[in-house]
């Protein structure tokens, strides 16, 4: 195991402002600009309006658009036993008729910039990958409609991701301070390294990472210009889903760019909601030292607010009212993912009440304490994760030793935010790198990833500020 780095004094940040940019001679692409690799990530900026931005990512990131496509449409494929033509006809019929002018042209603006640099993919290949995470529920959806033809179990949502928001007296300037680990396939979140700088015609300037075709942050962690800072993690066994709704990859992006409160936030992820990729999102404002926790499922959903405390999220469902009616959780087991990550959620703020920082945050992303078994030991049950070292797996999602796990890292305090900062991570934040060959020998039932799983190596905290 690799040291791990926590005092930020220790980190060799580096500004992605002073990275060469790329130029061309395209008037589309007057204004944005792709920066060198660092430290596995690849920053980017976009700027104008939507079908310029979206012309500007497919153009500037073509070949990981492609790359990323690929995994994507394997895991969507596998995973829920559909053929690629399914997902591109729920794209057309099911979410595209729902989704507003403004994130239509974007995203044909992106497949115009893919189509100039030769990547054959069209408007519902888009589609269908940008909503890759709220899939599984429309798969779900038609199983339960045809479930007295249907031997096919449902689809539950499965459990990613770990975060904190706080604020008050649990900081240790007062002030909101926010982090996350993206939760996903090694397959997908190989490819989860892009921090965008989008400059909207309309609405707020955003921060945010994500992965390359994709409108929204997907793992859901950034900053806009009004202050907000925003992130969340998935509500496990959640099963709800409304094919006339707006599609979550949609409200999310929207409410990251027009969001300049709490109130904001809620009211836009509210709106149309289909329950799509159905979150606990957590909610800053900057502005005026608040924090929130969004609990959206389909029926039920619940918003609560501070300005002394902490939200965290490990993937459980809170409000009984949702557990009982859209999931299949179970909250007394303490041995599962989401339960035991909470556990250590709750002994983290205690102990470190009037002392969270970005410097504790990162300390809390590679966190390694099994509160089930008392005993540091890196596995699904762990902060970081990491499910390729579990011999349980995580039920409804993972078989044992499954790929996935933590892919990176963000965080960020108000200072930060003021600024349009945000430091990330590649990788597992504790240091740990996973290597695809060595795995597969030992785990040959996951052979059907080999062609496309690359190894994914822990990189330094590195911070990232918008384009001046």
């Amino acid at each position: 195991m690799k040291k791990s780095i926590f005092l930020i004094a220790a980190v060799p940040f580096v500004l992605a402002a002073t990275l060469p940019m790329i130029q061309s001679q395209d008037s589309r692409l007057q204004n944005a600009f792709r920066r060198s690799a660092q430290n596995g990530w690849i920053f980017i900026h976009l700027q104008g309006p939507p079908h310029q931005i979206g012309f500007q990512h497919g153009f500037l990131l073509s070949s990981e658009i492609q790359a990323s496509f690929a995994a994507i449409k394997l895991e969507l494929t596998h995973e829920n036993k559909k053929d690629w033509p399914f997902f591109r006809d729920a794209a057309k019929n099911i979410l595209w008729p729902h989704m507003e002018r403004e994130y239509q042209e974007e995203l044909k603006g992106i497949v115009e910039g893919l189509n100039v640099k030769g990547t054959a993919m069209d408007i519902w290949d888009v589609v269908a990958m940008n909503a890759f995470l709220e899939m599984s529920g429309y798969v779900n959806s038609l199983k339960k409609r045809d479930e007295a033809t249907s031997a096919d179990k449902p689809t539950f949502m499965a459990e990613h991701c770990s975060a904190f928001v706080a604020t008050g007296s649990y900081t240790k300037d007062g002030k909101v301070v926010m982090a996350h680990n993206n939760w996903t396939f090694y397959l997908d979140g190989q490819h989860w390294n892009i921090i965008f700088d989008i400059v909207p015609e309309r609405g707020y300037r955003i921060l945010m990472d994500g992965l390359p075709g994709i409108i929204h942050s997907a793992d859901d962690f950034g900053i806009n210009s009004a202050g907000i800072l925003i992130t969340e993690t998935t509500i496990a066994g959640f099963f709800g889903w409304a094919s006339d709704g707006i599609p979550e990859f949609v409200r999310a992006r929207k409410a990251m760019q027009y969001s300049a409160s709490v109130d904001d936030f809620d009211r836009i992820m509210r709106t149309g909601n289909n329950g799509g990729y159905a979150n606990n999102w957590l909610i800053a404002d900057r502005k005026n030292n608040e924090i929130a926790s969004l609990e959206l499922g389909l029926k039920n959903v619940t918003l609560l607010r501070s300005k002394d405390g902490y939200f965290c999220g490990a993937n459980f469902p809170v409000n009984e009212k949702l557990i009982r009616e859209e999931t299949d959780f179970d909250p007394h087991d303490l041995g599962i993912s989401s339960n035991s990550r909470r556990v250590r959620w709750e002994e983290l703020m205690a102990e470190y009440k009037g002392k969270i920082d970005v410097a504790a945050g990162q300390k809390f992303l590679a966190d390694h304490w099994d509160t089930f078994e008392k005993k540091e030991a890196p596995s699904e049950r762990t902060l970081c994760g990491h499910v390729e070292l579990s011999p349980r797996g995580m039920k409804g999602w993972q078989e044992p030793y499954g790929i996935a796990g933590t892919v990176q890292a963000k965080v960020a305090d108000a200072a930060m935010a003021e600024r349009m900062s945000l430091l990330a991570a590649i990788g597992h934040p504790c240091g740990i790198d996973f290597k695809a060959a060595p795995h597969l020998r030992l785990y040959p039932q996951f052979d059907w990833q080999k062609d496309l799983l690359r190894d994914i190596d822990s990189q330094s905290w590195t911070l990232f500020t918008v384009a001046k």
